[in-house]
């Protein structure tokens, strides 16, 4: 599998229909996870509770790759990232709002697997959709 179609497999089927399976095939088990949204996490069933908890807290999460860089052991990806509020995320209760939120993954791969991901995504955007008052 090329790199840019692992990075793919990895938001259709993980993040976007909730495919706990392909998590074996596509991620290394000391896979580590830092994103925007908490703590750096390590492990498949660490990050499946991260997903479960995302795609749970926002119907219909969608990750959609922007644009995608990559060479041999690394990618780069700008994100958007979308869904509806319908369970309590980030501290705040269900709004039934549609948010979009901007985002950057970068990827480390070990052979034909993922090894770690960092993600950088606007919290700032994302919570001011979620009904937060904008930072000043």
């Amino acid at each position: 599998m090329t790199t840019h179609r692992l990075v793919s497999s990895f938001y259709d089927r993980v993040w976007n229909t909730g495919d706990r399976a392909a998590l074996d095939e596509l991620v290394t088990r000391d896979f580590r996870f830092q994103g925007s949204l908490g703590p750096a996490i390590v492990g498949r069933d660490a990050f499946w509770h991260i997903v479960t908890m995302v795609r749970t807290a926002l119907s219909g999460y969608h990750c959609a790759i922007e644009a995608c860089v990559w060479e041999e052991k690394q990618a780069f990806a700008k994100m958007r990232f979308s869904g509806t509020h319908v369970g309590p995320f980030r501290g705040f209760a269900p709004t039934g709002r549609h948010v979009d939120w901007a985002g950057a993954a970068l990827f480390q791969f070990d052979g034909q697997c993922i090894r770690e991901i960092w993600v950088l995504s606007d919290t700032a955007a994302l919570d001011a959709a979620l009904g937060a008052n904008p930072p000043a």
